[in-house]
Formats: C-alpha cells, structure tokens, sequence
C-alpha cells in the first residue's frame, strides 16, 4: 500500500485535507483511521449530542492525570475515535475564533497566518446559511462544502438571554462569525437538513467517491523516517503490522493528543523523555507535547418558573417520539443542538476584545448530559477564553497503544480564579435581568449562598469542566524556535516530508469552540502541500468596542 499523500486521521482537518488533496485528481491519498463507522442516529441526530461522547465505541476515552489545582480530580477528555474524528462527537458549535487570535499567531512566529490571511479560508470552507436573524453576508462564505445554521430559537429562553445581555449593558451581535464577536446574539451550528454536518459528511465522504482517495482502517503506530525524510507509516490492523509508504508526504492529523504522541513513538519530540522509553531520537524537538491548552467552563443553573424547558421531553415516550420523528423527517427537536443563544464579552477594561464566552441551553442538566438536574431551568455554560496555564502530553511507555500522560495543569494561574469567579457573577447578573423575571426560579448552582471568593473557589474546584479544546501540543512558529513543532507551512522542523495539521498547531487557543479552526487548518495547510499560491488576504476589518480601555461593556 502507497499513496502519494497519507493522512494519519480522518477528523476536521484530516477529512478536509483528504478533500483538497485529492480534488485535482493528480495525486493519490490514503486516509489511516482507527475508529468505525460513524452511521447511526446518536452521531447524526444533533439532539442526541450527549451520547456519543460518552461512549467507548466513538470515544479514546482519554483522561486527565489528577490535577493538582483541582484536588486531584481527573477530567474527561474525549476524542472521537470515528470516522469524523472530533466532529462527529462534539456539540456542533461553530466559532471561527476572533480575528485578533489569528493575528496573536501570526505576530509570534506563525507567518501568514493573521486573521487577513486565513479569512479566505473559512469563507472557502462555508456554506453559510443564516436563516432570518440576520448577519454578516459579506464577511460569510457561500459555497463551500460544510454547511453552518441557525436553530429556530422557538423557545422563548433564547431571546430572553441575549435580551438579558443588552439590559445588563452588553452589546448585541447578529453575527458573532462576522464583522462583530462581542455580544450577545445567536448560536451557529453544524447541522444541514437536521444532520450532523461533520467533516466526514462535508468533505471525507466526497473525497472517498473518487478514486484517488481511499481509507485504510488501522492504527498507526509511528511515522517511518529514513535518512532524515518521513517515508511512510508502521500501522497495525488486528495483529499484523504493516508499512504504509508515502511518495511525497505524511500528513498527521491525529488530534491535539494522539499527533504529539505519534510523534514522540516516532522519535520526534523532548530527547531526554523519548531516551527514558528507549526511544530512539530522529529529532530533538522540545516543543512536541508541551503548551496544552483547553477551555474550561462551569454550568450555571437556575430553576424555570414556566414549564418551557426541554425539561418537559425528559422522559422515554417523549425521547422516543423525538428520536421516531427525526428518523423519518428530520425535523423536531431532534434536529438542533439546542446551542441557539450565545455570547462573547470582555471581562474587564482593558481588554480590547473578547475573553469570555457563554453557551447557552434551555434546560439544567449535568455534564454528561444524562441526568437533568431538578426538574424545569435553564443554564448559562461559561468560561475564560484565554488562560495563561499550559499543560503537557507525555507518554507512558513505549507501546503505541497505551495512552499517553495528559495533565493539563487547570487553574495553575492566580489570573483562572479571578476569572472565573467574575463569570460566575456576570452569569448571576444576566439572569437577574428584567428579560429573564417571568421565568426565573431559584438558583440551582450555585446556591445563592455561594458568595464569598473562599465559597466560589471551592465551587469553581469541584465543578469546573473541560469545554473538550484540547490544542497546541505541536505549536507552530519560526523554523529557529526552539519549541516550534512546525514551521508557517506546517512542515515538521528538522524532518523532510512531513507535516502536522489539525489543533496541535495552534500557537494559542481561539475564542470559542475549536472545530472551525481545526477545517481552516486542513484547508489552509493543503494549499501549502499543494504548493499553491495562498488566497487572496481579506482586508476586513473586525469591530473592536470604541470603549474597550474604559468599560467591559
């Protein structure tokens, strides 16, 4: 088996450089997969989004090493272990990130690519339909091959939050992917005709009907380098261990944790740490697995005084006439994530643009998602979205099939607790608003006792969640920094045929939620594999509050 390209995972940046990479039909590629098949109704139907993360059959299953700043509490951190990758488990947010992150990339160390340079590429991958709320067509992509909406919003929670942000004194925004971020407004999602619209329904399964595409289902073990240039990859199917070959190009995209971890089982990473699992060094790259980050948020909760939450289709004859109709219509409530209101907003004066972000659902539920939590509420997901704390993916051994080491280190930063505790007030003040007054019970969590730094503290430690946006383990930057993993071109330092490119190669985490960062990557990237001249930089300007120096709103 050989292939001019081979991709090591099928997820958002893998399943859209499979597309690029293969649309001329000069070039063979092979996708390498270890996950299944991604049919079925808990991965398509978009209300069902709780289910398959918390499933073996779709998930790594990965977990945190105890974290020290959390009183050893061990977090969840799934990854889809499907054909879709992430996509295909996550809660189908779509959240291009702020144009000032991308410019933070580019100024240090990730040339070309500040917000005008990957611009073109989110609008080359959309296919934005806004429905009748509004937003920003120019700033939008039209025809690109992953499809971007907007619930109905039918439930009247919905407006009553983002009427609740501008009463607090917030701004609103119709468009949070477009010209404005900052405000409150509504929710995009990843769902077309009342599907999951993951990368593998956007771009893998395309890819696949033409010939010069193929998926091998297998676990890659290791990139093969020989004389300083990757040639291949070991893979293991069952038993037997195979070598791919790769003609001009291996191409990791494995997630934030497994593509550190392939690499350092492939003899590139922190010398010292492959010589204590007898792995011989190919490359001494120190930056390969350090500067995880993630987004952490806490679910505020309060109780409905109406019944309108999704409280009321808690029970198996009502799941199970949701599940029947969309089945076989693909309508109902089945049809969303239910993630129809948002908002960014900065946490203080000073900031110039968004640090916060809100998530918001009409019913309080816990975070698995499997038990709701007393009867009818609402609930205002929120965090910070730029932590100075940096974590570490490690192995454990030198068997490919062990997980690797994960710490996080969480709340490792006096800064994370003075943010979070401000998010848990500015959620209690959004909901005190007169928008919320006909519907608003008691508070749920936390208890309105819960007041003191000392009280908030100890809930932010017990309660805190990953957001699951794990990233920058294989960093890009200058081809001279010493903990770059890859250069502006995504190419491997110090490694010829090479490349990552997916999460891992986020310099520093974007606002938001990080599928549509991952595909901008896959998008990107394949046009540097390609050799292709870059698309033309946008010269759109982002709005910036004209009162950022001297208020939060």
């Amino acid at each position: 088996m050989e292939a001019d390209f081979v991709i090591i995972g099928s997820g958002s940046a893998g399943s859209a450089l499979a597309y690029r990479l293969s649309e001329s039909g000069e070039h063979t590629v092979l996708v390498l997969e270890y996950g299944g098949s991604d049919w079925g109704p808990f991965i398509q139907m978009p209300g069902a989004l709780s289910y398959p993360m918390n499933m073996k059959r779709y998930d790594w299953g990965f977990e945190s090493d105890s974290e020290p700043h959390l009183g050893g509490r061990r977090l969840h951190c799934p990854r889809g272990k499907v054909l879709g990758g992430s996509s295909s488990i996550n809660g189908m947010v779509y959240v291009r990130g702020h144009a000032r992150d991308f410019d933070h990339w580019a100024e240090n160390g990730a040339t070309g690519w500040g917000y005008a340079n990957v611009a073109p590429y989110f609008d080359r991958m959309e296919s934005w339909h806004p429905g009748p709320h509004g937003g920003d067509p120019d700033w939008r992509g039209t025809d690109g091959p992953l499809h971007v909406t907007r619930g109905k919003r039918a439930n009247p929670l919905y407006t009553a939050f983002v009427e609740a942000g501008v009463q607090a004194g917030f701004e609103r925004t119709h468009d949070y992917n477009g010209e404005q971020q900052e405000g409150f407004g509504p929710m995009e999602q990843t769902v077309w005709k009342g599907r999951r619209w993951s990368a593998a329904n956007a771009y893998l399964r395309p890819a696949l009907k033409r010939e010069n595409c193929n998926l091998v289902s297998c676990l890659a073990r290791k990139v093969i380098v020989e004389h300083g240039r990757a040639t291949g990859v070991e893979i293991q199917r069952g038993k037997k261990i195979e070598t791919i070959r790769a003609r001009r190009e291996v191409i990791v995209a494995a997630s934030s944790i497994n593509s550190p971890k392939l690499l350092m089982h492939s003899g590139i990473g922190p010398a010292a740490h492959l010589a204590e699992h007898g792995i011989d060094v190919v490359a001494d790259r120190p930056g390969v697995g350090r500067n995880l980050q993630d987004h952490l948020e806490l679910y505020i909760q309060q109780a409905s005084s109406q019944p309108i939450t999704l409280y009321r289709y808690w029970n198996v004859p009502s799941k199970a006439a949701i599940g029947a109709q969309w089945l076989f219509s693909k309508t109902g409530i089945g049809s969303s994530n239910q993630f129809e209101s948002a908002a960014f907003v900065r946490s203080r004066a000073g900031v110039d643009y968004p640090d916060i972000q809100f998530h918001f659902l009409p019913l309080a539920v816990r975070y698995d998602g499997k038990v709701a939590a007393e009867g009818h509420g609402f609930q205002a997901h929120v965090g910070p979205m730029r932590s100075v704390s940096r974590g570490r993916i490690a192995l454990k051994s030198s068997d490919p099939t062990d997980a690797p080491s994960i710490l996080f280190n969480y709340m490792s930063d006096e800064t994370d607790w003075r943010d979070f505790r401000h998010c848990i007030r500015l959620a209690r003040e959004v909901f005190a608003q007169e928008a919320f007054s006909a519907f608003r019970g008691k508070a749920i969590q936390p208890t309105d006792d819960v007041q003191s730094d000392d009280d908030l503290d100890s809930f932010i430690r017990h309660n805190v969640e990953s957001a699951y946006h794990p990233c920058g383990t294989c960093r890009i930057g200058a081809a001279d920094d010493p903990m770059a993993v890859v250069d502006p071109e995504c190419r491997v330092i110090g490694i010829d045929g090479l490349r990552v490119a997916d999460s891992s190669i986020f310099l520093r985490i974007p606002n938001g939620n990080l599928n549509g960062p991952s595909i901008m990557v896959g998008e990107k990237a394949s046009d540097h594999i390609l050799g292709k001249t870059a698309l033309p930089a946008s010269n759109r300007e982002p709005w910036i509050n004209p009162r950022w120096r001297e208020s939060d709103r």
